[in-house]
């Protein structure tokens, strides 16, 4: 093949039927996650974006193909290859680039399903923008909000390393590091039922050293381990205080950055917590001050030991530092963990870092990506899936799908848990049935149509064989 300048080929790969075409715009750190994640599922992935050099990093990495230029162009997306695209993924920094392309996608080159990341909180008000009259977007996603409710869920139990819900909320999937001196601390898993009689939990999975144990009623459980486990939202809290001692609530926040993200959680959570923003920008400052009610808002640098020794960060109870710089953030969140605070909570795009941060003396690094990483996968994954969640920064992945058809037409409905024949390293740890969840305790429940299944992958890899087992025969049809 011959390409213009500007257009890099990767060398062609026959696609499977199975497989997506997916065209993604934007090689930033969400484009880049998404498109890691969907090539590593045998997707054929192409990436537009202005940078040709992000580009090349990019394809240096990964089997794909990549095109430079501007994103909103019909003659770029030509190029790219939309006009025999399945999705197409808006995911540039540029709000407008986002929905022209997601106009020009649908009225020029028909692709089915368009998919916009938008900053502006204005789309969510007026939804009818975004209709297939307008700028045809079949699907919103804010990054931002997201990783603000994510930080939330943090605040909400801050123990936790990681809280996904499922049901609409009525069951969560909670990470916790294990302690010493935790009362399941050197005991086996099968414990847990008596040690909470009362309540139904299930372990979905322990990680040891970064790898996954292969997990029985006899594997005990360890200080330092990472225990994922599901329960009712209402029994999080009691289901943690088996693994380590549990903190008091949070009721002082310091937040580091008053972007999008700073300003989202000041507003979200002032009207319950004692919160000071610290930005650096004198009009950014006078402009949150103008947008919050109650939170306290201070002009300086965040990494400043004075400033946080005068707003006595020593009593405080969580510091999150969410700016824009990834250095910044870590350093202000080790100033603040050094003098006192009792929890810190630093936002950190490259991996690399995070990887190297998380669980040290920053209690939780969040990558935005990531965060964003299950709410994208929601439209890839085959099936009918309610959510999806990127755990354990991509590696690991939970699931809820839907099952369909009856004995006949489906591997899943009409059997017990015990009964499907799931890939190692995938457990069912939740049931919803009519509105109803249910945590998978024992390996005889049976499945009927319409449920919901929450599924736990500690290996991302296995998710093509998941979507398979809950595949409907045609004749269902």
């Amino acid at each position: 093949r011959k390409a213009r300048p500007g257009v890099r080929f990767a060398p062609s790969i026959p696609r499977s039927p199975s497989h997506l075409k997916i065209l993604i715009l934007g090689a930033g750190q969400v484009g880049a996650s998404v498109a890691e994640s969907l090539v590593s599922e045998k997707n054929d992935v192409t990436v537009v974006d202005t940078s040709a050099e992000r580009l090349k990093d990019l394809q240096n990495q990964f089997d794909l193909r990549t095109v430079v230029g501007n994103a909103a162009q019909p003659e770029v997306l030509a190029e790219a290859g939309a006009a025999d695209t399945d999705m197409l993924f808006a995911v540039t920094a540029s709000d407008e680039t986002n929905l022209v392309a997601c106009k020009v996608g649908k009225t020029a080159f028909n692709i089915p399903t368009r998919i916009a990341r938008l900053r502006s909180s204005w789309f969510q008000n007026h939804p009818e923008l975004l209709a297939e009259d307008c700028f045809a977007v079949s699907h919103a996603i804010c990054p931002e909000q997201i990783v603000t409710e994510y930080i939330e869920k943090l605040i909400e139990f801050p123990e936790a390393l990681q809280v996904a819900e499922f049901a609409g909320g009525k069951i969560d999937l909670v990470a916790v590091r294990a302690v010493e001196g935790g009362p399941m601390v050197r005991h086996p898993v099968g414990d847990l039922v008596d040690l909470l009689p009362t309540i139904d939990v299930k372990i979905a999975a322990i990680y040891r050293n970064d790898r996954p144990l292969e997990l029985t009623a006899q594997t005990v459980v360890q200080a330092g381990d990472e225990v994922f486990f599901v329960a009712a939202s209402a029994h999080i809290r009691e289901v943690m205080a088996e693994m380590r001692h549990m903190d008091r609530p949070v009721r002082r926040v310091i937040v580091a950055g008053g972007g999008n993200i700073g300003l989202r959680l000041a507003r979200a959570i002032e009207s319950r917590l004692n919160v000071k923003v610290i930005e650096r920008a004198k009009r950014r400052c006078e402009f949150l001050a103008g947008q919050l009610g109650s939170t306290l808002v201070l002009n300086g640098d965040a990494s400043n030991e004075d400033l946080l020794s005068d707003e006595s960060v020593d009593e405080t109870d969580l510091f999150v530092s969410v700016t824009n710089d990834d250095e910044n953030n870590i350093m202000s969140a080790l100033l603040a963990k050094r003098m006192g605070a009792r929890r810190v909570i630093a936002l950190v795009n490259r991996r690399a870092y995070g990887d190297l941060m998380q669980g040290g003396q920053i209690d939780i690094a969040i990558s935005p990506a990531h965060a964003t990483l299950g709410s994208l996968l929601e439209y890839v994954r085959r099936g009918d899936v309610a959510a999806v969640h990127s755990l354990r920064r991509g590696r690991a992945e939970a699931i809820e799908l839907v099952a369909h058809g009856d004995r006949k037409s489906s591997r899943v409905v009409g059997r017990a848990i015990r009964e499907l024949d799931l890939p190692p390293g995938a457990t069912v740890v939740g049931i919803i049935r009519r509105g109803e969840a249910i945590v998978a305790q024992r390996d005889d429940h049976v499945i009927e149509t319409d449920d919901h299944l929450v599924v736990f992958l500690t290996q991302r890899r296995m998710i093509p064989k998941i979507e398979k087992l809950f595949e409907v025969s045609v004749g269902f049809f």
